[in-house]
């Protein structure tokens, strides 16, 4: 774990034993991977120092120096912030986790008109408290979704942890409730996934469509009502993977109606139950585990600490 602060709008980390030596050109390019336009932006604004200095990007740094970058300034809110209650699972200067309920969107697909989704809800918590800065979300979930999802609270943090998500170095694991009984109690399904040319939002198993893998275990059965509850994690992130992959096998999600599940609930019944990263600036391994939010309860007697 890195040995880090923050001062202000900046932040400061000590420069551990395995980064002496190296550059602020290799901490951005190498250890962070950060894109080139936003360590443009970095450099050319001024926005790092070394020991309270105007940082050289080609100098050596050594074990013990300290590294400042400018992250916390203000900027102009792209989204309306809008008071929603939101349920939090781990929260630093860096990135929040929430544990986001069903039949809300993720983000708004107007952002002037749609102002009651989870990312207008997470700016407004962070503007009630002092963080005047775009939110960045990492990944999504469908509306019907619930779970942990993953937000970036700066410009730096974002980049990286989508190019983590582009590596599959974010784990997410999921628990859904299908029709029928799972024959094997664990298994992956490669299947490319494109779009349904019959249906706007729909897609389908297609070998035109981008590659697909999804890992799953059966966690227990309900013989009498004909249902396997099944544990789920990803190694790509296609929309709608699971419901597609899940139906493709012959087991659609209960409640999912656009891939052939019936409306035992009001939803699909798919829950983002834990979400695991390497912390970008701290290397500390975050873990996260969502609780169920539904009443009446979907995923009965499913322990989300034991997945």
């Amino acid at each position: 774990m890195l040995k880090t602060t923050r001062m202000g709008d900046w932040f400061q980390l000590t420069i551990p034993f395995e980064w002496n030596g190296k550059t602020v050109a290799d901490i951005f390019r190498n250890v962070w991977e950060a894109p080139k336009k936003v360590t443009h932006s970095f450099r050319m604004d001024n926005k790092v120092l070394v020991n309270g200095d105007s940082a050289n990007w080609n100098t050596p740094l050594s074990k013990g120096s300290k590294l400042q970058l400018n992250l916390f300034g203000e900027e102009e809110l792209q989204i309306t912030p809008n008071y929603l209650n939101v349920d939090i699972l781990y929260e630093d200067d860096h990135v929040i986790v929430l544990n986001k309920p069903p039949f809300m969107n993720t983000h708004p697909n107007d952002p002037k008109a749609d102002i009651n989704t989870l990312v207008n809800a997470v700016q407004y918590y962070m503007q009630a408290n002092g963080e005047i800065r775009n939110i960045r979300q990492v990944h999504r979930l469908d509306r019907d979704t619930s779970g942990a999802i993953l937000f970036a609270k700066h410009a730096l943090a974002g980049a990286i942890l989508d190019n983590m998500l582009e590596k599959r170095e974010i784990k997410r694991t999921y628990v859904a409730l299908v029709h029928g009984m799972v024959k094997q109690s664990k298994g992956t399904i490669r299947a490319a996934i494109g779009r349904d040319r019959h249906h706007a939002t729909k897609r389908r198993v297609s070998p035109t469509g981008q590659d697909a893998l999804t890992h799953y275990m059966v966690l227990k059965v309900d013989k009498a009502k004909q249902m396997s509850f099944v544990k789920c994690w990803l190694d790509t992130g296609r929309t709608h993977q699971i419901r597609v992959h899940l139906s493709y096998l012959g087991h659609p999600l209960v409640g999912d109606i656009l891939y052939g599940g019936s409306p035992v609930v009001k939803r699909q019944a798919l829950h983002a139950a834990k979400l695991e990263f390497i912390h970008p600036f701290t290397q500390e391994r975050i873990i996260c585990h969502a609780p169920f939010l539904d009443q009446p309860i979907i995923f009965k007697d499913i322990d989300i600490y034991s997945l």
